[in-house]
């Protein structure tokens, strides 16, 4: 098996077509078809299922094209990271992101990193959780900033912070009158501004299961697929949401946040990194710079919710 042949099966499987995937590499068909046949008879597995019009990935060639990837993006990687060290190039930091840490944690670490004396590049990636173990397991990125599920502790975490849902609500809303903590049950009656399901599917679920335990379902009258759009929506008086603390740090007016009472529901930020990064020097380093920024964080949100504006009564 050569790279040539993961680089043609990619192809046609994203492409859905010998045909189309033949005229996008400038090979001719039948040689693709040879080519694909070959690697199916040294895998020995059936990749393809071939349709009238088209191919369909059998449940093997759906394993093997996650695989296949990987290993193209690990190929490439080697090449760029030879050609740096050669020619006296920074090292580069590859990171996943989970969308609400490219606004907290992102900006601090990158002047963290600036202001040391181990230069580095950095490549940011926003990824889910799973997303990113999956790529610390297939080498694609070095640290990840996660939020993983309810109870549960991935085996690569290096540091954690709790960063606990809060109820944001527009900066005049009669439960704002105070900075003590609300239970959800005292917003039954309001509108609610949520993600997409189809975009944000686990902060969707989320906010259904939070209101669910306070025993009732939510009122979700909007829905954007971006966190900033969220709170822009509260902003203008539409509805309340619900959200990780670390949104506070987001330079947005017209909202506050209120810490929940009473749910046993948690929610934790987490520095994910793969086992094979543990004896490497260069790679610590980069984690420790890493773990201060996520507990500064900590801190700022703790300072951020005691300051909250109150509304008048």
């Amino acid at each position: 098996m050569e790279l040539r042949h993961l680089r043609y099966f990619v192809s046609v499987a994203e492409g859905g077509s010998v045909s189309r995937a033949a005229e996008k590499l400038f090979i001719a068909q039948p040689a693709l078809s040879a080519q694909i046949r070959q690697l199916e008879e040294e895998l020995g597995v059936t990749l393809f299922v071939r349709l009238p019009r088209g191919v369909r990935l059998t449940p093997a060639g759906e394993s093997f094209l996650e695989d296949a990837r990987a290993i193209l993006v690990r190929s490439r990687q080697a090449t760029l990271r030879a050609r740096e060290r050669q020619s006296g190039q920074l090292a580069t930091l590859r990171l996943g992101l989970v969308p609400s840490t490219t606004h907290s944690v992102l900006p601090g670490l990158l002047k963290r990193v600036g202001d040391s004396s181990l230069a580095a590049n950095i490549e940011a990636r926003e990824m889910i959780t799973s997303q990113q173990l999956q790529g610390l397991r297939n080498d694609e990125i070095d640290l990840g900033f996660a939020r993983p599920g309810e109870g549960t502790t991935p085996a690569e975490t290096v540091a954690a912070i709790d960063d606990p849902y809060c109820l944001v609500l527009p900066v005049d809303h009669p439960l704002a009158t105070n900075r003590a903590p609300i239970r959800l049950r005292e917003a039954a009656d309001a509108h609610f501004v949520s993600f997409s399901r189809y975009q944000q599917a686990d902060y969707f679920d989320r906010t259904a299961a939070l209101c669910l335990e306070a025993g009732f379902t939510p009122d979700i009258r909007h829905e954007a697929g971006q966190f900033v759009n969220v709170l822009a929506l509260v902003a203008c008086g539409l509805g309340v949401a619900i959200v990780p603390a670390s949104f506070v740090t987001l330079p947005l007016g017209r909202v506050v946040f209120r810490r929940l009472a009473g749910s046993r529901y948690k929610s934790q930020l987490v520095i994910l990194r793969g086992p094979r990064k543990v004896q490497d020097d260069w790679s610590a380093q980069m984690t420790t710079m890493a773990v201060a920024e996520l507990r500064s964080l900590s801190a700022r949100l703790t300072a951020a919710l005691d300051n909250q504006p109150t509304a008048k009564p």
